[in-house]
């Protein structure tokens, strides 16, 4: 019953620090871009107001409306400063956990190889060489032990041999070239039926 009620265990979060700090700045990099998409609108607007003010001999709310204009160009201009410190901040970062994504793979690459290393030391390696030095020398007697004990008449049967076995296409027959007749199919001639004997009563 105690494991019924007992509290699960919660997944452990992948999502890092570094990625929430990703997440907040991209956040706030939309959002002044929709602050800024809001001063452009009311740029537009101020502009076609003040157009109209001045159609309208209203020369003093034109020039405010000017001053008022000019002061929202300006902070779109801290706007687009603020935006590029927010995106090479966010580039930074995220170049940063690659960084460290590098670094871990190196890390348990060396591991590894250490491992690799322990297993395989220098005398273990140089025994292996020894081994299979030898074992090529014995290989090399044992062939010079056998070549050693053909005669040269041997040694004459050999290469003939080799000859013969070269030369044998030679004295392989040619291949007619001409073209083979078409078949023609042959009556098969009827099997005569058999009659059965009758048998004759021979009389006692």
């Amino acid at each position: 019953m105690g494991g019924l009620f007992s509290k699960s265990k919660k997944p452990v979060s992948r999502v890092t620090e570094q990625d929430k700090a990703v997440l907040q700045l991209k956040q706030q990099r939309d959002k002044l871009k929709q602050y800024q998409k809001k001063i452009e609108l009311n740029l537009e607007r101020d502009r076609k107001l003040a157009k109209k003010l001045l159609s309208e001999d209203k020369r003093d709310r034109a020039k405010l409306l000017l001053k008022k204009k000019k002061y929202q160009e300006n902070l779109l201009k801290n706007t687009d400063i603020q935006l590029e410190k927010l995106e090479q901040l966010t580039h930074d970062l995220e170049f940063a956990q690659i960084e460290v994504q590098v670094l871990d793979g190196l890390k348990t690459g060396n591991e590894a190889l250490k491992k690799v290393h322990e297993i395989l030391n220098i005398d273990e390696i140089e025994k292996i060489l020894d081994e299979t030095k030898e074992g090529i020398e014995k290989q090399k007697e044992i062939d010079d032990l056998i070549s050693g004990q053909l005669s040269q008449e041997d040694e004459e049967d050999i290469e003939a041999e080799l000859e013969s076995i070269l030369d044998v296409k030679d004295k392989l027959p040619d291949v007619p070239m001409e073209t083979l007749p078409e078949d023609v199919e042959e009556e098969t001639p009827e099997r005569p039926q058999r009659v059965k004997a009758k048998r004759i009563a021979v009389e006692a």
